[in-house]
């Protein structure tokens, strides 16, 4: 027995108009949000200042970070840097305080809950225009990732499938971006390479979708395109459903016990899977449809051999 294997397709198309309407409320909210809030960046983009510390024995990063918050430095970024026995920290910049005083404050607050000797190896200022930079590169990343994708889905399929999987991928970045800006929720490197890992994901999902439609297409001869669309999306779903849930759980893992550093990462990622899902149900395949998608736009060859052998009377 197929896990999900339903005998009659599900209308997903009958919820298509609220659906766009749901998520685009849910758009509108995110920039909202971001534009309003804003987005709370970490060091990696707003500059900020480095400590390197050597131990004698491995580093105790729990109690390292509770030692720091304790002193006037909660928003320290405590890891491990190269071997367990060297610890970068990187805090937010301090306008009251010089650089070298903020380095001994650092070193004399984990030589608290340390028995070893700790070594101060470097301190030094990161400016906030490395972090404007990798803004921009990030950006630059996604788009040149939505632009690959809107190519090679036209490519493939045809403009309507094109539109409606691009205008999806933007849907979910959009969306998990804004996550981030109303939780407040620290926005750093690793969240932007989730973000990445999440277009890769949620197209992947999309195309399956298509794929299906197009056999369905070829299967289905005398079905409407609505009731194609439920069905190819219907023969997907227990895939979809397994997939989503079986990387879901190995990211409530990682959030759970990846640690801080992690915790955006695996937050981005389970939150873009779940909007990602819908999105390749209902968004993609919805705005396909309401700009008139038909059998004739991804069989053209197939219906050019049946008007060739209908016999003229």
């Amino acid at each position: 027995m197929k896990f999900l294997d339903f005998k009659e397709p599900l209308n997903f198309m009958r919820f298509k108009s609220p659906a766009i309407i749901f998520s685009l409320l849910l758009v509108l909210g995110s920039l909202f949000s971001i534009f309003t809030k804003g987005v709370n960046f970490g060091l990696d983009f707003t500059g900020g200042i480095v400590v390197e510390a050597g131990f004698e024995q491995q580093a105790d990063l729990p109690k390292i970070r509770t030692a720091l918050a304790a002193d006037g430095f909660p928003d320290a970024i405590v890891q491990y840097f190269g071997t367990s026995t060297e610890v970068m920290i990187r805090i937010a910049p301090r306008a009251d305080v010089e650089q070298a005083v903020v380095g001994e404050q650092i070193i004399e607050s984990i030589q608290k809950v340390e028995k070893g000797e700790v070594t101060k190896r470097r301190v030094e200022q990161v400016s906030a225009s490395v972090g404007d930079e990798l803004k921009d590169d990030g950006m630059l990343a996604l788009l040149a990732s939505f632009i690959g994708i809107m190519m090679y889905v036209a490519f493939r399929f045809e403009w309507r499938y094109s539109v409606g999987s691009v205008v999806a991928l933007i849907h979910d970045v959009i969306i998990t971006i804004g996550m981030f800006s109303i939780t407040g929720m620290e926005f750093d490197l690793t969240v932007l390479a989730a973000l990445l890992a999440l277009v890769g994901y949620s197209i992947n999902d999309t195309i399956v979708v298509f794929d299906r439609i197009r056999e369905m297409f070829r299967k289905l001869r005398e079905a409407t395109v609505e009731e194609t669309v439920n069905d190819a999306i219907t023969s997907t779903l227990s895939r979809t459903t397994i997939t989503s849930g079986t990387t879901a759980l190995s990211l409530v893992a990682l959030f759970y016990l990846g640690g801080p550093l992690l915790h955006g990462f695996a937050a981005a990622l389970l939150f873009g899977i779940a909007i990602g899902t819908y999105s390749s149900i209902y968004v993609a395949s919805s705005v396909a449809v309401l700009l008139g998608a038909s059998r004739e736009d991804l069989l053209p060859e197939v219906i050019e051999k049946e008007g060739e052998n209908t016999p003229s009377l």
